[in-house]
């Protein structure tokens, strides 16, 4: 109360003061009718002695003093505890009524009629009409709800003066009206319709101020909302069905608090995870509960004298109906809380759309930009394993931000990291939905951009292997043919020059010649060899690989080698070969095999031996390495095992439908 005139220190004091005696007064009086009711006689004791209005003496004046201590202006505060108060003198009041009934006294008790039903109409006025019409700032949302307004006070009135002048009972009225006797039904019904009308209405309102605030205000009308609704829900069900009666008492009891917290601290609270699951899940049982019903009855008249299966029907009927029907309230409830920017079905089909029109790079700042609107946090990176570019971020996502894994089809490629919630912070059941919706996209997003990496990589090899070869090819041929066929032309030139003066000197010259001939023949082989192995295209794999092999060693083939990609045949004829090199040096092995086995999309290369096998510290060579990459490149698998003592296992797995012919 700092800066405040002594007189406004003076009036705040005092409003506090009556604050707290309403508070205390409440409680008190209620205590005092429960200990009335549990004195009554069995013949003058009602069915239900408590009621939500019992409730709302216990917590409304508490809670409301508690706001007018923190702010003594506001006026659902005062609101709150004077319908605590006149709830609490209804029902001592009542209390009374009956007790002067069992004590002899039916003129006392029949006037004791008047303050309760005084005390009824201001407490349901107070808190069931003008509470909900002017949370949670106190004010109405517009002047078009004040008909609402006046027509729960002219409902509540007729109800409050039907009961003060009905002739009906055990307890005499001395402000019966007999004349009315024929009327009184018919009030009843039009006066209770129009307060429960007015009620509805009134939560309507908050719906209305809701749908149209922004996300803070949202969540400031979202807890009172959710109160007052309950109440209705709870309270029309127990109409029908007696049993809701105290659930719908324990709910009045919490609603000063679902106030209190749109006043005070609606930031602390996840209220739109609260209200989402609570209209789904009425949602649901309504709709599940028609169609039971509704086909139980169908079921009922088609299948007459077959209950049973009319009852497994209906059960049958509301499961199909129920995984759907949940979904689809859902996302209403989560476009009507959020907007449009809360459906993970709107999301996703803005992703689509952005993921079509620009390249992986693109796509992938997309879809960070689209989850951080999502999400309502401070930032969203993606991060690519392999990728280029392999981190993309949207904001800030902090020191230590939550970390989503990207998976596709059971492999790890990238992950998700979400920061902290920003101003727009929506729940954490919201959050878990939007994830689950839109991370399967960042996964295929993030699997294309490491697939454009690797695909650019694969080129810049591809392009570097084709350079090495031909830099190879230059310097054996400028080197070593060119220089052999230099010295060629010198030699054929000196035996020209000597061939008339010294016949014995050119035909040395020209043997020289002709062993110079066969070493060109010998080295223009090796090129060609280098390039692909001649026994590929003079024998085919099979036979080519029983040359390798030899007498000694046994080779099994299984399966059509014939139409094989040149790529696959090449590799398999250098692996095979590496693997005979190592067992020639290295196994001393008796016995060694071979096995080519050819299935519908992949060729299997068996090598093994019963040599010493690897050692235990055992580091792959550039022989072992080389069939690796060898199997790698085609996009295959190639698997070297082996103990001390027991031989050594060469197996390569390389697939037949992505090996291009080179």
């Amino acid at each position: 109360m700092a800066g405040l005139s002594e007189n406004a220190r003076s009036r705040v004091t005092g409003a506090v003061a009556v604050a707290i005696v309403m508070a205390a007064a409440a409680p008190i009086l209620n205590l005092f009718a429960i200990l009335i009711w549990a004195g009554l006689p069995a013949e003058w004791t009602p069915s239900e002695t408590v009621t939500p209005q019992s409730a709302v003496a216990f917590t409304f004046p508490a809670v409301g003093a508690f706001l007018i201590y923190r702010r003594p202006r506001l006026n659902l505060a005062w609101f709150m505890c004077a319908g605590g108060l006149a709830a609490a003198v209804s029902d001592l009041c009542n209390a009374l009524m009956y007790r002067a009934a069992a004590d002899g006294e039916p003129l006392l008790a029949g006037w004791l009629r008047l303050p309760t039903q005084l005390g009824w109409l201001v407490c349901g006025l107070l808190l069931t009409m003008v509470l909900p019409l002017y949370s949670p700032d106190g004010r109405l949302p517009s002047g078009r709800w004040r008909p609402i307004l006046w027509l729960g006070c002219l409902s509540l009135t007729v109800a409050a003066a039907r009961y003060l002048v009905r002739t009906t009972g055990v307890i005499p009225n001395p402000m019966r009206v007999p004349a009315l006797a024929p009327y009184l039904g018919v009030v009843t019904v039009v006066s209770w319709s129009g307060v429960f009308l007015a009620m509805v209405l009134a939560a309507v309102s908050l719906l209305v101020r809701m749908r149209r605030a922004d996300p803070v205000g949202r969540r400031q009308i979202g807890w009172p909302l959710l109160g007052f609704s309950g109440y209705i829900v709870l309270l029309l069900l127990s109409v029908f069905w007696p049993v809701f009666r105290w659930p719908a008492i324990a709910w009045t009891a919490l609603i000063p608090f679902a106030v209190a917290y749109s006043v005070m601290r609606y930031r602390l609270y996840g209220i739109e995870t609260l209200i989402s699951r609570a209209f789904v899940a009425a949602g649901v049982v309504a709709a599940v509960g028609a169609v039971y019903f509704g086909v139980g009855a169908l079921s009922g008249l088609v299948l007459s004298g077959y209950d049973h299966l009319a009852g497994i029907a209906a059960a049958l009927f509301a499961g199909a109906f129920f995984q759907p029907l949940r979904r689809a309230l859902q996302r209403a409830v989560d476009r009507f809380l959020y907007g449009a920017v809360g459906d993970p079905e709107v999301l996703a089909d803005r992703l689509t759309q952005a993921v079509r029109r620009g390249d992986p790079a693109r796509a992938l700042t997309s879809v960070v930009s689209v989850l951080r609107e999502g999400l309502a946090v401070e930032g969203v990176a993606v991060e690519a394993a392999d990728g280029e570019p392999r981190h993309v971020e949207s904001g800030r996502v902090g020191p230590s931000p939550r970390e989503v894994p990207l998976v596709w089809h059971g492999t790890r490629v990238g992950r998700l990291l979400v920061g902290p919630p920003g101003p727009r912070r929506f729940p954490a059941a919201h959050n878990e939905r939007v994830l689950a919706t839109l991370t399967p996209y960042a996964a295929d997003v993030a699997h294309a951009v490491r697939m454009a990496a690797d695909l650019q990589r694969s080129r810049e090899r591809i392009l570097t292997a084709r350079e090495e070869e031909r830099r190879r090819l230059r310097r054996d041929l400028h080197d070593g043919l060119g220089q052999t066929l230099s010295a060629m032309a010198m030699t054929i030139n000196m035996a020209r020059l000597s061939l008339k003066n010294s016949p014995d000197a050119a035909d040395e010259l020209l043997r020289e010649l002709h062993a110079g001939m066969s070493a060109v023949t010998s080295d223009v082989r090796e090129l060609v060899y280098g390039l692909r192995p001649p026994a590929l295209d003079d024998l085919g794999l099979a036979r080519a690989v029983q040359d390798l092999a030899g007498q000694s060693i046994e080779v099994r083939v299984e399966g059509d080698l014939e139409d094989l990609p040149a790529a696959v045949e090449v590799a398999v004829y250098r692996i095979v070969q590496e693997s005979l090199t190592n067992i020639r040096r290295h196994a001393e092995a008796s016995r060694a095999m071979v096995v080519l086995e050819r299935e519908r999309a992949v060729l299997r290369v068996l090598v093994e031996d019963d040599g010493k096998g690897l050692p235990e510290s055992h580091r792959a060579g550039v022989g072992l390495g080389s069939m690796r990459e060898r199997a790698a490149e085609l996009g295959g698998i190639c698997v070297v095992t082996g103990r001390p003592g027991a031989g050594t296992r060469v197996e390569a797995m390389l697939p037949l439908l992505t090996a291009q012919p080179v």
